[in-house]
């Protein structure tokens, strides 16, 4: 939904779905390529999914920690959306 906006009006953009999901206690699925780590934030639960496999599926706050105890160091100066 981002492709081709600049980083402000993908930030707007995913706030406001943001928004609605939380209003209206409804799920919204999201697809983004490479997201700032400020919309990244945004989000409540991450699937992440490779060759069509789910890799993970779960809180945001916990992406971190799974990709981790898989034996994964994220580098210092990389974001963990970038990760």
């Amino acid at each position: 939904i981002t492709n081709g906006l600049d980083s402000s009006t993908a930030f707007q953009i995913v706030k406001s779905l943001q928004q609605l999901a939380h209003i209206s206690n409804a799920t919204v699925l999201v697809s983004l390529l490479q997201p700032a780590p400020e919309s990244f934030d945004l989000f409540d639960d991450i699937m992440l999914m490779a060759k069509g496999k789910i890799v993970y599926h779960g809180p945001r706050s916990e992406v971190l920690n799974f990709f981790e105890d898989c034996g994964f160091q994220c580098p210092e100066r990389k974001g963990v959306a970038d990760f």
